[in-house]
């Protein structure tokens, strides 16, 4: 008798091959920092300094106005770690403070520079007739030094951090929109913009659809280095008493108050001009690793 035939029903299925699980969001983050270290060191210290700004009053500082003519130009030592000033007040403390006008002055340049800078670079590079008109007003002001730009306007009104934040950010809005225009330039000739065109799509459509998107990779770059070059333009308004209210503890104030006795007693400025470079350093350092990252032809080459 012959053996009865076996429904392929019975067969054993065969064993698909198990597809290895996707990578979380935390393996992807800490996958992409140790692809580039500049990210992770840049963003760290950025991270840091902010967290020191924000927790200023539990970091054991005093109050950075408090004037005490007794203890004037004290070294560093254990009761104050940075010394004192020539009016007695704690450089620690004021510098710790000064951290806030810095991050703040340098963050919200970065913000409106960047979003007012990138709808005029939008509007030049894709209106063609717009073009001559806007980039003719962006070149005269570009054609003035940011700090010289910054100086004029703060003359003009009253020493304030709002003041300084709108001053420095008229001044950087020039750099942003050149930026933008160059890369909408670029983009309007592709072929997905131009099937758009063809199509009937209306301009705000391919502005917002296909153009904005593809200017957020170099938008973030030079927003690093705007929120950079906002912070010394900062200390330099402060250093020379444009800047915000010498009230207020910042790290140009503090510096433009100790020169008179740098030769004797350096440590008045060196403390807040270490912060100052260690915070412009961690920014460069952030826009250094965007940049490589979000290049493609750098990140083919990585």
């Amino acid at each position: 008798m012959s053996a009865p035939a076996t429904s392929a029903s019975a067969l054993p299925a065969a064993a698909e091959p198990v597809k290895p699980a996707a990578p979380g969001s935390a393996a992807r983050f800490w996958r992409y920092l140790r692809r580039h270290p500049s990210v992770a060191v840049g963003g760290g210290l950025l991270v840091l300094m902010a967290l020191v700004a924000i927790f200023a009053p539990l970091l054991g500082t005093v109050d950075p106005t408090a004037i005490s003519p007794a203890r004037r130009t004290r070294v560093p030592s254990e009761l104050y770690w940075f010394g004192t000033d020539m009016l007695g007040r704690d450089v620690y403390s004021r510098v710790i403070y000064g951290a806030r006008v810095s991050l703040v002055v340098g963050f919200a340049v970065a913000v409106f520079a960047s979003v007012v800078g990138l709808a005029i670079g939008l509007v030049a590079g894709f209106v063609r007739w717009s073009d001559g008109i806007i980039m003719r007003i962006i070149d005269g002001m570009m054609s003035i030094p940011p700090i010289l730009l910054a100086i004029a306007l703060m003359a003009l009104t009253r020493g304030s951090i709002g003041n300084v934040i709108v001053a420095i950010t008229i001044a950087e809005i020039p750099r942003v929109a050149r930026l933008v225009r160059g890369v909408v330039l670029s983009l309007r000739e592709q072929p997905y913009v131009e099937a758009a065109v063809a199509n009937g799509a209306r301009v705000p459509r391919i502005i917002f659809r296909h153009i904005l998107p593809n200017t957020f990779a170099p938008m973030s770059v030079q927003a690093t280095y705007i929120c950079a070059s906002a912070m010394i333009v900062e200390a330099i308004l402060s250093f020379i008493g444009a800047g915000v209210p010498p009230s207020t503890p910042s790290w140009g104030n503090i510096m433009a108050e100790g020169r008179a006795l740098w030769q004797v007693k350096p440590h008045i400025i060196m403390f807040p001009a270490i912060f100052l470079s260690i915070t412009v350093l961690a920014v460069n350092l952030l826009g250094d690793g965007l940049r490589d990252s979000l290049d493609p032809r750098i990140a083919k080459r990585l």
